[in-house]
């Protein structure tokens, strides 16, 4: 190229040259290449005097024209010319043989065919190849000198200069979008990645399965950036939505699609991506959903799937990519192993639940059994024994012990249906059922319990009482927590404080004994399982830890809710 460059400067003038300059480093600035190649074409026509330019960039193969960019022909014309040049004729003997080419009538060229129909007449040529890094990147090409000339060796001097500042402005602006491209690519990945790692620590000890569907979807979302987004679950014969997040989440929102048929269950079966138009998934236009571009992606933990997240329509408007695909699929990984941990979670919450039920009905039947039925039963055999006799003093003694067994019953029921449902805390409210509750067994046990209750709104009308729920929750935690203190702390004294701040009510009973245990037992008893259940379903929470004194501090945070 240095002799070519040589010829080409010795043939221009110092104004010449100087407007080279100018015009090469006006496109080295340029950092876009189809804007390079536009002010390449300009420049070509306003330094030659050319009506006609055009530049050719080659295929892979380096055989044929990939894209032919032209300048002097309106639209209309080109529209009625046909399909663009391939590189054939005598724009491809510029292909072949790479060099400087100048004719004074095209048509007398052995390798020119000809112009197709509707063609502007065109006569003088001249075409200089452009090289990058020493491979041929495509062709210049002029015609048609202004005022019916032929081009002359300035015009081709022009036009070597002008493709070697081509050269380097495309080379330039082909490593900047290239490396924006790598710039891009990788921001995209980082944000996947933290993405990924937000999602973690956002559903560390989430346990409510609706929420971690609703997490999952916003964050995949935000992974491809998606117009929308879903969680997909399998059931039975329908592809149904667990939650959704973006525009149209309402109408998503609860959807019931057909499994049959559906790629969503292609791609829970194979374990695959897929990336697919919505055009023609009959699927999914037939449930009211307007999409152009889709993306689903299972939700598995190794052999076993949780579903799919589905994503629709790239904010840019164009289609998915690879690169999306991947990052929702690393994605979908942690997703589906948060998935997997909340339904274990809610499988023992379950479990544990059932447990303390069987455990419940299996005390109450023991009671009725020990208690009550044994108690009938002496009551029919002192019945027996007064129709059997005719003496009036046996057969008044029996009729008293009966009235005493009978009152023994009637006590020994109504302190079963107490802790069933007391009638004070229908009646009274959470104060007087807990002062009821606390007076008895402190009778009974020889356990001093102080009790500390400040409810700022219980006045035993109905209009300022908590919802039945509340109520019911504090009174069964005391009740429950009391019991423990009674059978394992070997305390002396406890304490139960209720407080209320007016959004929440808090609870905590405490005592002095000898702690809390260490085994899995004793820290996961049926009992404290019950309390948690029930803090839980109000959504509050309940904690069991040592007391400042030693001992152990139960504390349940309930929400204030209070009946209208």
């Amino acid at each position: 190229m240095a002799p070519t460059t040589k010829i080409a400067r010795e043939a221009l003038d110092e104004a010449d040259l100087r407007r080279v300059l100018d015009v090469g480093l006006t496109l080295v600035a340029e950092l876009d290449v189809d804007v390079v190649l536009r002010q390449i074409l300009e420049a070509a026509q306003d330094l030659t005097r050319a009506q006609y330019a055009a530049v050719g960039v080659l295929d892979s193969s380096g055989r044929e024209l990939e894209r032919f960019i032209h300048a002097g022909i309106d639209d209309e014309t080109r529209a009625a010319i046909g399909p663009l040049p391939r590189g054939l004729g005598l724009l491809g003997e510029l292909i072949r043989h790479p060099a400087p080419l100048r004719l004074r009538d095209i048509s007398k060229h052995p390798r020119s065919y000809g112009f197709p129909a509707n063609h502007p007449p065109m006569a003088s040529f001249v075409g200089v190849p452009v090289t990058i890094r020493g491979e041929v990147y495509g062709n210049l090409y002029l015609t048609e000198k202004e005022g019916g000339g032929e081009f002359d060796e300035r015009d081709e001097a022009l036009l070597i200069v002008l493709s070697q500042w081509a050269a380097i402005a495309v080379d330039n602006a082909k490593a900047y979008m290239a490396a924006e491209g790598d710039r891009s690519d990788l921001a995209r990945l980082v944000r996947g990645l933290q993405v990924t790692s937000s999602l973690s620590q956002e559903l560390s000890g989430e346990t409510e399965p609706g929420r971690v569907y609703e997490l999952i979807a916003k964050r995949g979302r935000a992974v491809v950036d998606a117009r929308s987004a879903a969680v997909l679950t399998l059931e039975e014969d329908a592809v149904c939505v667990a939650a959704s997040a973006g525009e149209g989440a309402t109408l998503l929102s609860g959807m019931r699609i057909p499994a049959e048929g559906s790629p969503v269950l292609d791609a829970l079966r194979t374990g695959v991506a897929l990336r697919t138009s919505a055009v023609s998934q009959r699927w999914l236009t037939e449930s009211g959903v307007d999409a152009k571009a889709i993306l689903i992606v299972p939700l598995r933990r190794g052999s076993a799937h949780e579903g799919a997240l589905l994503a629709l329509d790239p904010v840019d408007g164009g289609e998915f990519t690879v690169d999306d695909e991947l990052l929702l699929t690393s994605f979908a990984t942690a997703a589906a192993s948060a998935i997997a941990g909340v339904r274990t979670i809610e499988s023992d919450r379950l479990r544990l639940s059932i447990q303390a039920s069987e455990q419940e009905r299996r005390r109450w039947a023991r009671e009725l059994h020990d208690e009550t039925l044994q108690e009938l039963g002496a009551l029919k055999v002192m019945q027996e024994s007064a129709l059997a006799t005719d003496d009036p003093a046996v057969l008044a003694s029996a009729l008293a012990k009966a009235a005493d067994q009978v009152t023994r019953v009637i006590d020994g029921l109504d302190e079963l249906i107490n802790e069933l449902r007391p009638a004070s805390l229908d009646q009274l409210g959470t104060q007087a059922a807990v002062e009821s509750l606390i007076v008895p067994m402190a009778a009974q046990s020889g356990l001093s319990i102080e009790a500390d209750i400040d409810l700022a709104f219980e006045t035993g009308r109905a209009a300022t009482r908590h919802e039945p729920e509340v109520e019911n929750a504090l009174y069964r935690i005391t009740q429950e927590s009391l019991n423990n203190v009674v059978k394992h702390a070997d305390a002396h004294r406890a304490r139960v404080a209720i407080t209320e701040d007016g959004s929440r009510v808090t609870l905590i009973v405490e005592d002095d004994g000898k702690g809390m245990g260490q085994s899995e037992g004793d820290r996961q008893g049926f009992g404290l399982i019950g309390m948690r259940e029930r803090a839980e379903q109000l959504g509050g929470e309940l904690t069991v830890a040592p007391a400042e004194d030693g001992g152990t501090r139960v504390t349940a945070v309930l929400p204030a809710r209070r009946l209208d």
